[in-house]
């Protein structure tokens, strides 16, 4: 599958995918010291080293800070795959040097997935 590159994928990157069906609100929503998803379909998962994928963000610009908090505290996910992005999670893709792609269906991904990516491109 084809999308647009948010921030740089300038090697290979391979991992789990850690799918969610629901927008994903960061600030309050994902505990920035652990990782640990807080609310919605993948409540009690870690986005520690996962390729995390929902349809877009939701909620207050601090989100932008708790992407950067995870990468801080070494528990953030390696990649970020929307639907369509939207400007808190991009910005904090972009600060936190996490490579992000939208314009992905991804009702085709399934929790568990192994994805690879590169450039413009991910394979199941």
């Amino acid at each position: 599958m084809k999308g647009r590159v948010i921030f740089k994928i300038d090697e290979e990157i391979k991992g789990e995918a850690l799918v969610s069906k629901e927008p994903i609100g960061f600030l309050g929503g994902v505990d920035p010291n652990t990782g640990e998803v807080l609310e919605g379909d993948i409540k009690g998962q870690f986005v520690k080293d996962k390729i995390l994928v929902f349809p877009t963000g939701k909620g207050s610009t601090v989100g932008s800070y708790t992407i950067y908090q995870l990468k801080k505290n070494n528990v953030a996910p390696k990649a970020i795959i929307n639907s369509e992005a939207e400007p808190i999670v991009v910005v904090g893709a972009i600060i936190s040097e996490i490579p992000m792609i939208d314009k992905i269906d991804i009702s085709s991904i399934k929790q568990g997935d192994v994805i690879t990516l590169k450039n413009d491109t991910i394979s199941l």
